[in-house]
């Protein structure tokens, strides 16, 4: 089997919907795959299909439950659902697999699909490497019919199961009575879930982006876009602001006076959270991407907390969780993985992580976190006509080697390609933002030129 990758990136199948690859067709042999995959547990493998609000999810979960039909598995339609929802519930049901059919933070027109296994992972890529054998290759598909065929049917109160589940992620020891917050929805899959379970919990809730139309998903709103949230939670004197995105596995921060909070320091906030509760395991480890902030870093050891780096991507900081007993972990963008609780990142879990957090330091979050000093950090995308690897262009690496020697350990330099598109990312960072601003800039010219 080939190593190439023509179907999966980094996060699933993704691209622009009724386009290669996120087509009708790819979407019924990915079914038909995946039925086939996981009949090695089961002869009639249930498999759940979650979606969010794009209106091409009506067309890929009908095409991708047709392929599980033909195949002779079972599929059932949560409806509109956050990601971290659908791999519950995939777990909950001890169904075989479970599907989410959502761009995530991409505009409408994009849509993708992401495949969890019984336990509510996301698939490695060695399985994902044999699905898409299964799919350039049909002969490989078992054929089926008469009796063996499967069906399909929607269970709309598999909901209820993942509300009960985020509030029992609530410490007892706290309400949200009295407590006011702004939450936006992003007119995607948390438009339903996510301000019920705060309102059940006793917030009061003014509630954004929940009137989805099946265009406007992550328009304007959501944790791309979390300036309108900012300004409600000022206009309202609300305590907090919760900003998701289109598939809610994804969370921005607002504090009380409108001040969105980086990812970083919202990772550093909740580790040194959770070692004070003992609920960082036996590992006392936080696991981080290799674009995770510097100061993030040394906060952290000042705190006596491992830290691990990972590739860019929730399913490899969630490996290596796995791996290593680790039962917290994060990116900037706003994945917060909390391991006792969730599979994958989680955005309702983590708001309500970050108000145990206040409750029980007793202070505003922007007090809490007052003691974490990021570093500047600058990245630029280089458009490129090749890929090569970086360690190949000994001017490149001479660049890194004299940055890094200028920076003294005050510093780092990171080059990684875009997975999806023809860029090269130039990331610098370090104390002094002048000078990081003037590596970076020149790093980006060098690369522009060595790879076009």
């Amino acid at each position: 089997m080939s190593e190439s990758r023509q179907f999966f990136g980094t996060d699933g199948i993704r691209g622009r919907a009724n386009r290669h690859p996120m087509t009708c067709e790819t979407a019924l042999m990915l079914g038909r795959a995946v039925t086939q995959y996981f009949k090695k547990e089961h002869q009639e493998p249930l498999i759940v299909i979650g979606k969010d609000t794009r209106l091409s999810c009506y067309m890929f979960e009908h095409a991708f439950s047709a392929g599980v039909c033909s195949q002779g598995g079972k599929a059932i339609f949560t409806g509109p659902l956050p990601t971290p929802a659908v791999a519950f519930v995939t777990q909950s049901m001890r169904a075989d697999a479970g599907v989410m059919i959502s761009a995530s933070h991409n505009a409408y027109y994009d849509n993708g699909i992401k495949i969890f296994d019984r336990n509510g992972y996301k698939l490695p890529d060695n399985v994902e490497l044999e699905l898409e054998n299964m799919i350039l290759n049909p002969e490989l598909l078992n054929q089926t019919g008469d009796n063996e065929l499967g069906r399909a049917r929607r269970l709309d109160e598999v909901i209820g199961r993942y509300i009960v589940h985020a509030k029992s992620c609530f410490s007892n020891e706290f309400n949200l009575e009295g407590l006011k917050i702004v939450v936006d929805c992003a007119h995607g899959a948390a438009y339903k879930v996510g301000p019920m379970i705060f309102e059940e919990l006793g917030a009061e809730v003014i509630t954004l982006g929940a009137n989805p139309n099946g265009r406007n998903i992550n328009d304007n709103c959501g944790a791309l876009h979390p300036q309108n949230c900012a300004k409600a939670v000022v206009e309202n004197k609300a305590n907090l602001g919760f900003c998701f995105d289109g598939d809610a596995d994804r969370l921005i921060i607002i504090d009380d006076k409108g001040e969105i909070l980086q990812g970083d320091l919202l990772i550093g906030l909740l580790a040194k959270f959770l070692k004070d509760r003992n609920h960082l395991g036996a590992a006392n480890e936080v696991v981080g991407t290799v674009m995770s902030n510097l100061g993030l870093e040394n906060y952290l050891t000042k705190n006596d907390i491992k830290f691990t780096r990972t590739k860019v991507g929730d399913r490899y900081l969630i490996e290596r969780m796995r791996a290593s007993g680790a039962l917290f972990g994060g990116e900037n963008s706003g994945h917060l993985i909390f391991g006792e609780y969730a599979t994958t990142g989680d955005a309702i879990i983590a708001a309500l992580k970050v108000i145990e957090c206040a409750y029980y330091y007793k202070d505003k979050l922007k007090n809490i976190i007052a003691d974490i000093e990021l570093y500047p950090q600058i990245l630029k995308n280089v458009k490129v006509k090749k890929k090569i690897p970086f360690k190949d262009s000994k001017e490149i690496q001479r660049a890194i080697n004299e940055i890094e020697t200028e920076f003294d350990g005050n510093g780092r330099v990171l080059l990684r390609y875009s997975g999806t598109e023809n860029l090269a990312r130039v990331m610098i960072e370090g104390k002094d933002k002048k000078l990081v601003e003037e590596k970076c800039q020149q790093l980006a010219k060098l690369v522009e030129k060595i790879l076009n």
